[in-house]
């Protein structure tokens, strides 16, 4: 089984945008070291924590800096664009680093309505986001596949790139679009696990074989927060925790520093909303991490594992990959 890192080049309280991607440079590299099939990075916009707004521009660095890891979007938020203009930006990825390249599409802005708007100039102030996805899906994967002589609009660099196309969700419309374009699907199990059985279920009964898939693939996500100890592991999930409620309670920041005992920072409403969005995760120590992950392996049967998880100390987080890339390798 395949597995892989989902990164959002996090910022952390007391640091810098510089040393946050210079951070995630050293993740990926290290990455490719310990056997991670794919490296994702995920478009977000409006959030102090989170550098990796200009997704394609930082996979083009990652790609640069590694040699066989493939890279790619974990998302890119396809309402956010153009998708002639996603087609030639990794088009242009694909001329440069050839086949390492992979294009996840979601149909979230990746951020706050507002934000959204300015992303998007001429969208009304009514007007819903998403409702073209499934048509801009479709024109996208025309712009990066075999050429058309008879088309009038191509994308160059784009046409023939044949760069991998996924849907990503959180919910049954990536399933039931993935299936019927008979793409490979990616569920984002890590924030949102309520209908992550079946998604999976849907995708797995109504796909469709095409050109680019002859069988379902699925890759579902789950948190690590992995450390010599249980206690450390349990520690270290406490910044995930408290930068999930402030960004359900709308006050986004920067990633902030473990504590002792959440419980003393988050209400037990917001604390038990927060543990049920990350329910699927492991922590604590490589044998608890170990019978975790076999836990949610065993029980979706996913194709590929893409794993992430919001660490404070970038040593802490370099460790927690490397200990969960150990167990993974041997599930």
């Amino acid at each position: 089984m395949r597995y892989s890192l989902l990164d959002l080049a996090p910022v952390p309280e007391g640091s810098e945008i510089q040393q946050s991607l210079a951070n995630s440079t050293d993740l990926a590299q290290q990455a490719e070291g310990w056997g991670y099939h794919r490296y994702w990075m995920a478009e977000h916009h409006n959030m102090p924590g989170i550098a990796s707004a200009a997704t394609a521009v930082l996979i083009g660095h990652i790609a640069s800096q590694t040699k066989t890891i493939r890279v790619g979007a974990g998302g890119i938020m396809l309402p956010n664009h153009a998708p002639y203009m996603v087609a030639e930006a990794f088009g242009t990825l694909a001329a440069l680093h050839g086949d390492r390249i992979d294009l996840g599409l979601g149909r979230a802005p990746g951020t706050d309505m507002q934000t959204a708007r300015a992303l998007r100039r001429g969208m009304a102030s009514g007007a819903a986001l998403g409702d073209s996805f499934p048509q801009d899906v479709v024109d996208l994967i025309g712009f990066l596949g075999p050429l058309d002589p008879a088309a009038k609009v191509r994308a160059f660099p784009g046409q023939g790139s044949n760069v991998p196309v996924w849907i990503l969700g959180s919910s049954l419309y990536g399933a039931q679009l993935a299936a019927q374009l008979g793409l490979p699907y990616a569920f984002a199990s890590h924030f949102a696990p309520q209908a992550l059985g079946d998604a999976l279920a849907i995708y797995r009964r109504d796909f469709r074989p095409s050109a680019y898939l002859d069988k379902p693939h699925a890759m579902i996500a789950a948190n690590v927060f992995a450390a010599e100890t249980d206690a450390e592991g349990i520690r270290l999930r406490t910044t995930m925790q408290q930068a999930f409620a402030r960004l359900r309670l709308g006050q986004p920041g920067k990633l902030p520093r473990p504590v002792d005992d959440i419980a003393d920072h988050l209400s037990p409403p917001v604390l038990a909303g927060v543990n049920e969005a990350l329910t699927i995760s492991a922590t604590g120590s490589p044998e608890s991490v170990r019978q975790e992950l076999s836990q949610i392996v065993a029980r979706y049967a996913p194709d590929e594992v893409i794993i992430t998880g919001q660490i404070h100390d970038h040593g802490a987080r370099l460790r927690s990959f490397e200990i969960a890339a150990e167990v993974l390798g041997t599930l």
